[in-house]
């Protein structure tokens, strides 16, 4: 009777430990996934306030403005920390460099765009209720990059987009209504609703609304 109760006592032991081990080992995988998480998050944070910074001709104009009188005040002493102020604001009259003739750019886009083959054939392909096809993808984002330097390069480094979030992004850039881009995309509006809304929270981490997501992809 010891021995048979010895052994129950040993197996529920050892199931006891298997479940203890396995409960820790699910534990520390979900804290790691939890973390990775979160510096995922932070980094696509830090992508689009970069991105957003490089536009802020006004707020860094003002940073360099801080810098020169820093500079004039170290005169020639601390050399090092003189070059290195230095090199900041030429980071940042570089950066104010391209970001006036981005502007620029944008100020003539809409012309551009409208005017373009590919809208005029977008416009046709609503008036009949038909998709877009290869070509046209390929025809619209020549486009949108060719005036909006870098755009697809600067979605895809945010968030690996499947091939249909990348087409609503290109129609939302170019100013196309939702229930135009559910014919243009083969989708219902609700389904297009929904991607914009998963973008935003997927980039931010918080629920934005379809006009947010669509003031982000107007802001690149």
């Amino acid at each position: 009777m010891i021995t048979i109760m010895t052994i129950l006592t040993q197996r529920e032991l050892f199931l006891l430990g298997i479940g203890t081990v396995t409960y820790i080992a699910l534990f520390v995988v979900t804290l790691q996934n939890s973390r990775r998480k979160v510096l995922l998050l932070q980094e696509r944070l830090n992508k689009v306030k970069a991105l957003q910074s490089e536009q802020d001709v006004e707020g860094n104009r003002m940073k360099i403005e801080e810098l020169e009188r820093l500079i004039a005040k170290l005169g020639s002493e601390n050399s090092l920390l003189r070059l290195e102020l230095e090199e900041k604001k030429a980071r940042l009259d570089y950066a104010n460099t391209i970001a006036l003739i981005e502007n620029e750019k944008r100020e003539r886009a809409e012309g551009d765009i409208f005017s373009s083959d590919i809208y005029l054939k977008i416009q046709q392909l609503l008036s009949e209720g038909r998709s877009m096809g290869e070509e046209n993808w390929q025809q619209l984002a020549m486009l949108v990059d060719g005036i909006y330097t870098g755009f697809t390069e600067k979605l895809y480094s945010l968030y690996n987009l499947s091939l249909n979030d990348y087409h609503v992004c290109l129609l939302v850039k170019i100013r196309i209504q939702p229930k135009d881009i559910a014919i243009l995309t083969a989708h219902s509006k609700e389904s297009v609703a929904t991607t914009r809304s998963r973008l935003y929270l997927k980039i931010f981490g918080k629920k934005g609304t379809t006009k947010d997501w669509d003031d982000f992809v107007l802001s690149l």
